[in-house]
C-alpha cells in the first residue's frame, strides 16, 4: 500500500458507530417496504421481519468476528481474500458489495420521493437528482461531519418510530383476542407470501454490513466495531417487530401496500391528522439511508484500489477533506442513473439477492479460517458453527426465494 498519499482519519467512537448502524439499517426499509412486505404477507408481516431477523443474525455473528481479526476498508473483499487466497474472488466480492450500496442507495433515493412530495410537487426526477446530489456533496465534505449527521437522523427516525408506536400503539391491546391472525396456514400461497415478504424484509436488516468499511475511521476498530453491530441490530430488530405489529392491526394491509407512504397513512390512519410531522421525519430517515450507503461504497473503493484490485484513482484521498472525492463523485452518479431507471421493488430485491451471496461467501471466508485456527488476539470470537450455520441459511434463503417468485 502507498504511504505516501493522506490517510483516513480515526474519529468515530462506539456511539457514533453504534448510531452510524442505526442510521444505515433503519430508514427506507421499514419506512417504505413495509407496505410492500404487507402486500405479500397482509397479517403475517410480524412473522416476515422475525424471519429476517434470523437470517440476518448469524451473518451479523460472522461480520463481527471477522471485523476484529481484520479491520480495514473493503471488508468482506479482504475477508474473502484471507478466507480463500483468491485475489479474484475477493474483486469481484468487492465489487458486489459496492453493486449492492449503489442500488440500496438508489432504492432509498427512490423510496423518498412517495414522501418529500408531500411538501415539494416536483417531478420525481427532479426531486431524485436534487436529493443525490445534496448526499453527494455531504459524503465528500467529510467523515466526522458526515456521520454526526447520521447520528441526529438516526435519532430522528427512532423518534418517528416510536411516534407511530404512540398514536396507534392503543391496537396492541387487542393482541390476546387477534393472535390467530398472526399464525400461518400450511397453504402454499401462505408460504410464498411469507417468504417474498420475509425477502423484501430482509432489506431492512441489511447496513450492518456496511459498518465494517469504517474501520479505518475507528477508534480500536477490533472492538468498537463488533459490538456495535451488534447493538445496533438488537434495537432495530425490536423496533421492526413492534412497528410490523402496530401496522398490520392499526390498518387493513390491502390499503397499507396501496401507500407510497406507508408510515404515514398508519399515523393519518391513527389520528385523523394530515401526517406532516411524520412525512418530515421519514424523509430525513430514508435519504439517511443514501447517505450511508454512498459513504461506505466510497470507502470499499478506497480499500480496493489501495491494494491494487481496482483503479488508482478511485483511492485516491483528498488532502483537506481527508475523504475519498473521485470515488464518491462516481458513486452518486451511478445512483443517480439506477434511482431513476428502476422501481424500487426490483431495486431492493436486487440488493438483497445479490448480498445474499456475499454474505455466504463470508461466512464461508470465516468457517475456512477458523479451520485453520488462525489466532486472534483481544478479538471477537464465536463458535465455528455459526459461520457454517450463516453459509447454508443465507443459501438456502436465496434459493427458497426465487423458487417462491
Amino acid at each position: 500500500m502507498d504511504t505516501t498519499t493522506p490517510e483516513l482519519k480515526r474519529v468515530l467512537s462506539l456511539p457514533m458507530m453504534v448510531f452510524f448502524g442505526l442510521g444505515n439499517i433503519l430508514g427506507a426499509g421499514i419506512y417504505v417496504l413495509i407496505g410492500k412486505v404487507a402486500g405479500y404477507a397482509a397479517m403475517l408481516t410480524p412473522l416476515c421481519f422475525l424471519v429476517a431477523a434470523l437470517v440476518t443474525v448469524l451473518t451479523a455473528f460472522s461480520y463481527a468476528e471477522l471485523s476484529s481479526r481484520h479491520p480495514v476498508s473493503a471488508g468482506a473483499a479482504v475477508y474473502v481474500q484471507e478466507g480463500f487466497n483468491l485475489p479474484l474472488l475477493a474483486t469481484i466480492v468487492g465489487l458486489l458489495v459496492i453493486f449492492t450500496g449503489v442500488v440500496s442507495a438508489a432504492t432509498i433515493a427512490r423510496g423518498s420521493v412517495g414522501y418529500l412530495q408531500f411538501f415539494l410537487p416536483f417531478p420525481e426526477h427532479v426531486l431524485i437528482f436534487l436529493v443525490l446530489f445534496a448526499l453527494g456533496s455531504l459524503a465528500a465534505w467529510g467523515v466526522k461531519e458526515s456521520v454526526m449527521v447520521v447520528a441526529l437522523i438516526s435519532v430522528i427516525e427512532i423518534l418517528g418510530l416510536l411516534l407511530v408506536i404512540f398514536v396507534a400503539g392503543d391496537v396492541l391491546l387487542e393482541l390476546p383476542a387477534r393472535w390467530t391472525e398472526f399464525v400461518p396456514h400450511l397453504e402454499w400461497s401462505v408460504f410464498r407470501g411469507i417468504t417474498i415478504g420475509a425477502f423484501l424484509a430482509f432489506y431492512a436488516f441489511i447496513g450492518y454490513e456496511d459498518m465494517v468499511n469504517m474501520a479505518e475511521e475507528t477508534h480500536a476498530p477490533w472492538r468498537t466495531l463488533p459490538w456495535s453491530i451488534l447493538i445496533s441490530l438488537l434495537i432495530a430488530a425490536l423496533l421492526y417487530m413492534t412497528i410490523a405489529a402496530v401496522c398490520v392491526l392499526a390498518t387493513p394491509p390491502d390499503l397499507l401496500a396501496q401507500s407510497g407512504a406507508p408510515l404515514a397513512f398508519v399515523y393519518q390512519h391513527a389520528t385523523g391528522a394530515d401526517p406532516v410531522v411524520l412525512s418530515a421525519i421519514s424523509i430525513v430517515a430514508v435519504v439517511n439511508g443514501a447517505l450511508i450507503q454512498i459513504i461506505m461504497a466510497a470507502r470499499v473503493c478506497h480499500g480496493m484500489s489501495r491494494r491494487g484490485w481496482i483503479p488508482g484513482l478511485l483511492g485516491a484521498v483528498h488532502p483537506v477533506t481527508r475523504t475519498p472525492v473521485a470515488a464518491t463523485a462516481v458513486i452518486t452518479l451511478i445512483i443517480l442513473v439506477l434511482a431513476l431507471w428502476l422501481p424500487i421493488e426490483t431495486l431492493a430485491k436486487t440488493t438483497s439477492g445479490t448480498l445474499l451471496v456475499v454474505f455466504a461467501l463470508v461466512n464461508l471466508a470465516l468457517f475456512r479460517i477458523k479451520r485453520r485456527q488462525v489466532p486472534v488476539e483481544n478479538g471477537f470470537i464465536v463458535p465455528i458453527w455459526v459461520p457454517l450455520a450463516g453459509f447454508l441459511v443465507s443459501l438456502s434463503f436465496l434459493f427458497v426465494q426465487f423458487a417462491a417468485m
